[in-house]
């Protein structure tokens, strides 16, 4: 009974570790990018503005590269309901070289518009194509909400308010996993897979905050050094029951497309995934 009483404890004060931001200082993590006066921060330094018109979108960037880690951001998308706009948070990791035109390791959480349609994706050392999306169950716009990204030896883990929605599992035979050094990301600009904007709405404003992060800063190539179990991230080898059964859930009931579901599009990983 002792025992019991003692790990329960354990288990939550581990579960609160995890979802716990070190620090919402935004200069503790992230710099300017991109976009001049599209991007504004807060006298605190604890919520930045992206602005998005027909001029310029904007974006910030991580001060250093991770070899795995557990991060996450607040966001609030705009209030304007549009299509083609994308507010977006990932994990982004270029080829050798830094060729973006070239295939590259990405992990990505991206609005399509700013109607709560989000999707998410996985660029394996190729051009993508791993789309699932989401209609949510909330108005991203009302409110910040947190998405969260879980990279380690074992998996790849998309959460929204701590909910897991998506898997991507390592060691799949004939499967490679992103294995190479990350930075994070955040911007808003527009695509076309994710519609037309309607710019009598502009400009659009994303905000976000909460900037605070777990993860292993890696210099050179090899995140070899980011795999031990040391790491209380790395430790998340699977989820649990309940979370599994949440996941299901939650990918039944607001899930409106898959890859996996597409014969053209289907991939080895589809057999293993959100299992």
């Amino acid at each position: 009974m002792q025992f019991i009483i003692i790990f329960t404890i354990f288990l939550g004060a581990f579960c609160l570790q995890a979802n716990a931001a070190p620090n919402n200082s935004f200069d503790a993590y992230y710099s300017y990018l991109w976009g001049g006066d599209h991007f504004s921060i807060n006298s605190e330094r604890t919520e930045v503005q992206l602005k998005f018109d027909n001029f310029s979108g904007a974006g910030f960037n991580s001060k250093s590269n991770y070899g795995s880690g557990l991060f996450h951001i607040k966001m609030k998308i705009p209030t304007n309901k549009s299509g083609g706009i994308v507010p977006n948070f990932y994990l982004m990791g270029l080829p050798v070289g830094g060729d973006a035109s070239k295939p590259h390791f990405e992990i990505d959480f991206e609005f399509m518009g700013s109607t709560g349609r989000l999707q998410t994706n996985v660029y394996n050392n190729d051009t993508g194509g791993r789309e699932q999306r989401f209609q949510l169950w909330f108005d991203p716009s009302a409110d910040y909400h947190t998405y969260e990204i879980l990279w380690n030896p074992s998996n790849i883990q998309f959460l929204v308010d701590d909910i897991p929605i998506r898997v991507f599992k390592n060691n799949i035979p004939g499967v490679t996993y992103p294995n190479v050094p990350m930075h994070v990301e955040a911007s808003i600009w527009n695509a076309q897979f994710a519609g037309s904007v309607d710019w009598s709405k502009s400009p659009f404003f994303t905000y976000y905050t909460d900037f605070g992060f777990y993860g292993c800063p890696i210099q050179g190539d090899d995140i070899a050094v980011c795999a031990s179990d040391n790491y209380f991230w790395n430790k998340y080898k699977e989820l649990n029951t309940a979370q599994k059964e949440k996941m299901a859930l939650y990918r039944k009931k607001y899930m409106t497309y898959d890859y996996c579901a597409q014969p053209a599009k289907t991939k080895t990983e589809c057999a293993y995934n959100n299992v």
